[in-house]
């Protein structure tokens, strides 16, 4: 270092300290960036200088030095005015008096210790039934983002007190406003008479510097510890159409799949929240649990809900499941009890779960919507290991038990759906087909990744701690076309002359619909353009979710 030398001791402890900090790294990671930049800011002069400073006034601390006079500089004028000196002398100190004088009034105020700031008095017409010691005269600045604090007239007082502190806002950092504060001015003005509406436009059009007048709560709120709770929306939320949020300014619009950190659930009605992964560190409000639900149960009770059946792909895989017998009540039977509490799909609690060598890999399914051809991208491309599927089919002179097929009699089979150890099964061609949990579980417990596709309704079956899944959803890209791109559509889809505007518009329909019904067990969305771009987008889906943390039910961890 071409400043610092090892000869004064100031210098010599920071090269100490440099040493310290340069044996802390790592050595088996690059940081000759870090050691740069540790150097650089090592050898600057002004360091060098700062630690001088601190050495000096640690030095005059243990010293304790006591003023011999609080008032030098009067001493001094004094000393001139009465001084018999030669004349000479007395011009010389007089012409360098300014600055001996400035020198002893910073010596008096550090003898006197008159360090604090002087208050302004109080206002002479300070209502008299206000205690002194209970009003709080606060100046926040702020710009054009909301002051963080909504207000409401107590009811029994006629006060207009804080409501709620919003997390992030200026009126949290700042740390002067609190809950159930009395608030009495703005910026000078009495707001005793007016409506809380008209208070908060009056917050919300200043800018800059506020100053409030308020009266401190008996109980001020204890500071805020940062919530543990996330949770994945279920439903989409948009403040400005919703009337009963106390404040739409206030309110934090969501869409389905977001994850939201909860940072307080102290208002049964109204919780506070921001999205991960929001730039707005912000907080705003959501409705909670409860109160969605009751709002809910009123949609509910008010609107009838109506299902119109989609076709699915046809094909040996999906022909068999478009004629099973009384899957829906199989399904129903093997649906774990843990997840009755989603009949109000309102919130789901989360955390990241990371994956680990001892960890069995996640069961990847997919679920896809008219037109999205699932199996070619399985079948094409050859992305995860293969499981197998009973049948009650006659094996084939080339085929082989365990190979292909599991061949099992009718009346085992039977037996299977009765024990519920089908994920999903149908009839084809007379012959049964089933895809049984057991398969799955034999190729997880040899740590490969599985990757099956299934109708959306079999999802509820595998939505447990055992599987883990991760589910994708696929449906084709289907866009608001013109005449003349119909036909690159009807190519890019694989569209027969006879599939026209009406298929496309059942694609689309059919989309829609399992996104509806489904769509809050599905992890992500998959748009297929074409085979070759889908199956490498799938394979980049697949990489990440070994690597990275994902977002998976509570109950799938501590169980």
């Amino acid at each position: 270092m071409p400043f610092l030398s090892p000869t004064t001791g100031t210098s010599y402890s920071l090269h100490e300290m440099l040493a310290l900090l340069t044996s802390q790294l790592h050595p088996d990671a690059n940081h000759k960036e870090d050691m740069v930049f540790l150097r650089e800011v090592f050898s600057e002069r002004s360091l060098s200088y700062i630690m001088k400073i601190h050495e000096r006034l640690r030095q005059f601390q243990l010293q304790s030095p006591t003023p011999v006079l609080h008032s030098a500089s009067c001493l001094a004028e004094d000393h001139i005015l009465s001084s018999t000196a030669p004349l000479g002398h007395l011009v010389n100190f007089c012409c360098d008096f300014s600055l001996h004088q400035a020198v002893l009034t910073v010596h008096d105020t550090v003898a006197q210790k008159n360090f604090e700031p002087v208050l302004p008095p109080l206002p002479d017409d300070l209502d008299d039934e206000l205690e002194e010691e209970s009003v709080k005269i606060v100046r926040l600045v702020k710009n054009k983002e909301p002051l963080g604090a909504t207000i409401r007239r107590d009811e029994v007082t006629g006060a207009v007190v804080v409501a709620r502190i919003m997390r992030g806002g200026a009126a949290d950092r700042s740390g002067l406003v609190h809950v159930g504060d009395e608030l009495r001015e703005v910026n000078g003005n009495l707001i005793i008479h007016k409506r809380p509406e008209e208070i908060s436009q009056i917050l919300s059009q200043s800018q800059g510097s506020i100053t409030l007048k308020i009266i401190p709560a008996i109980k001020e709120e204890d500071r805020f510890k940062e919530s543990k709770v996330y949770l994945r929306a279920l439903f989409d939320y948009t403040p400005f159409e919703d009337k009963a949020t106390p404040c739409q300014e206030a309110g934090l619009p969501f869409t389905r799949r977001d994850i939201l950190q909860v940072v307080s659930q102290d208002d049964p009605t109204w919780w506070q929240a921001k999205r991960v992964g929001d730039s707005n560190l912000r907080a705003g409000l959501v409705p909670s649990r409860q109160f969605q639900e009751r709002y809910t149960t009123k949609i509910m009770s008010t609107r009838t809900v109506t299902v119109r059946a989609v076709s699915v792909d046809t094909g040996l895989r999906r022909s068999f499941r478009l004629s099973r017998k009384d899957h829906q009540g199989s399904t129903k039977e093997s649906r774990p009890a843990e997840s009755e509490e989603n009949e109000f799909l309102i919130y789901e609690e989360v955390t990241l779960y990371q994956m680990r060598a001892q960890n069995k890999p996640r069961l990847v399914v997919l679920i896809g919507s008219l037109g999205a051809r699932i199996n070619e991208l399985k079948q094409k491309y050859n992305l995860c290991d293969h499981f197998l599927t009973d049948t009650t089919r006659p094996r084939k002179s080339h085929e082989k038990e365990g190979v292909e097929y599991h061949f099992i009699s009718k009346q085992a089979f039977e037996a299977d759906i009765q024990l519920n150890k089908f994920i999903e099964y149908g009839e084809y061609k007379n012959n049964q087909y089933g895809t049984s949990l057991e398969s799955i579980r034999s190729v997880l417990a040899r740590n490969k990744v599985c990757l099956v596709d299934v109708q959306p309704e079999a999802l509820k079956i595998l939505h447990s701690a055992e599987f883990k899944p991760y589910v994708i959803f696929v449906k084709p890209r289907i866009p608001e076309i013109h005449r003349e791109q119909k036909l690159y559509i009807y190519i890019s889809l694989s569209l027969s002359s006879c599939e026209k505007d009406e298929d496309l518009q059942e694609m689309r329909q059919s989309a829609e619909q399992m996104d509806q019904q489904y769509g809050y067990l599905v992890d992500r969305v998959l748009i297929k353009e074409d085979s070759a771009s889908a199956c490498v987008e799938l394979r980049n889906i697949l990489e990440r979710l070994e690597r990275e943390p994902q977002w998976v039910p509570v109950s799938w961890v501590r169980t």
